[in-house]
């Protein structure tokens, strides 16, 4: 069986995250959505997405393929639901497309297929803040998912744990003394990853492979820390991709960091408004701020983008992709990528600087920028120009 992950017409609401990767490849719980379909279907799982972001995450057709909405998270039901297909059906979520059979090389028609609709349980994203304020539950799915049937690694005795039993560790994790409070949700430390001395987590958490907690620092519920990445200070209910880091004090709140973004010493987050109202979030759709319905809503942080030590961000503030944000006072709710600057004025973050950049913090992990990476940030500059003024 093959399964194709589509976008659909909600993709603008998950940038500046989706500039450079399918909805697909977003993390939330401790998998991608990706990941998830895999697991859940042992199939092949590929990409239909953006044309400058196909040679990297290309489709890949067999004679028989199953096309399925990114937005919507595996389950048996659902696969049951869409292998069920027949040929000249579609299946539906009200309006909106879930999935669909297709031949390699046959045209879409979705006018001669039979709309049949979904009757069971759905569970799905919507916009990119729903990576943290749908991140609690996905925790704990994805959890059972993962560690059914199997034994943790022992605990250390020299960390306090709550209802240990929902507390799993991947071969080569390192733990020394903290707390670990599983109460409300499990926690997920996964391999070679390290939790630091000191350090305070509550569930749900999951702290994916090669990812480290650094010393005393207090990870609240709802919080996924991606791979290859680094955490300190204080964080609340906030998801971070993987291969970044935020290493000192501040505090990170109810928000999404991209890959390969690093935030300052002392970079703090606003996640809740002094008088308590609705948060507005810049819409890429309107190019104007639209609420959100979310009382506590921080940091939307595009892939590469960094920021100086001590930066402040406002409540609802959107950074785009390969942003360099430094100097004194909060800057705009908005930043346009390849903004260069701060409060005090930005200037376009020119190409050649951002691959110079870019190649040196990703060799550190021993990755390497391709001609494909580079290509896709060529094609986000010229898509997000209008942006900026400069």
């Amino acid at each position: 069986m093959t399964i194709i992950l589509f976008d659909d017409h909600l993709r603008s609401q998950f940038l500046p995250l989706t500039f450079t990767k399918p909805i697909s490849e977003l993390r939330l719980g401790i998998f991608t959505l990706k990941e998830k379909w895999e697991r859940i279907s042992k199939a092949t799982v590929s990409h239909k997405t953006q044309e400058y972001l196909a040679k990297k995450y290309p489709e890949q057709l067999a004679e028989n393929n199953l096309y399925v909405n990114a937005r919507y998270l595996a389950s048996t039901k659902l696969l049951e639901a869409i292998k069920n297909l027949n040929d000249d059906e579609v299946l539906k979520h009200d309006e909106i497309i879930l999935a669909y059979r297709l031949k390699k090389n046959q045209g879409l028609d979705l006018s001669k297929l039979k709309e049949v609709q979904a009757d069971i349980e759905l569970e799905f994203v919507e916009s990119a803040t729903d990576l943290f304020s749908k991140n609690y539950k996905a925790i704990k799915d994805d959890f059972t998912l993962l560690t059914e049937g199997r034994t943790s690694q022992p605990i250390p005795e020299t960390v306090i744990c709550f209802n240990a039993n929902q507390i799993f560790i991947e071969e080569g994790a390192r733990l020394y003394n903290g707390t670990l409070n599983a109460t409300d949700g499990p926690i997920y430390i996964g391999k070679d990853a390290e939790v630091m001395e000191n350090s305070a987590i509550r569930g749900p958490f999951a702290l994916c492979e090669h990812s480290t907690v650094k010393m005393g620092a207090k990870i609240y519920t709802g919080t996924t820390i991606g791979p290859h990445s680094k955490v300190g200070g204080e964080v609340s209910n906030s998801m971070i991709l993987g291969y970044s880091n935020k290493g000192h004090d501040g505090f990170l709140g109810n928000s999404v960091i991209g890959e390969w973004c690093n935030l300052g010493a002392d970079t703090n987050t606003s996640n809740l408004k002094n008088n308590y109202a609705n948060v507005k979030l810049w819409d890429y759709d309107s190019a104007r701020f639209k609420d959100t319905g979310l009382q506590f809503c921080g940091l939307i942080m595009g892939d590469h983008s960094k920021c100086s030590i001590n930066m402040m961000f406002n409540t609802g503030t959107v950074v785009g992709v390969s942003a360099n944000i430094f100097g004194s006072g909060f800057p705009r709710n908005f930043v346009p990528s390849f903004s260069w600057g701060g409060s005090q004025g930005v200037m376009t973050y020119k190409l050649n600087k951002v691959f110079e950049v870019a190649e040196l913090v990703m060799k550190r992990r021993g990755l390497t920028l391709t001609a494909d990476d580079k290509a896709i940030l060529e094609n986000v500059f010229k898509i997000t120009s209008s942006y900026r003024r400069d």
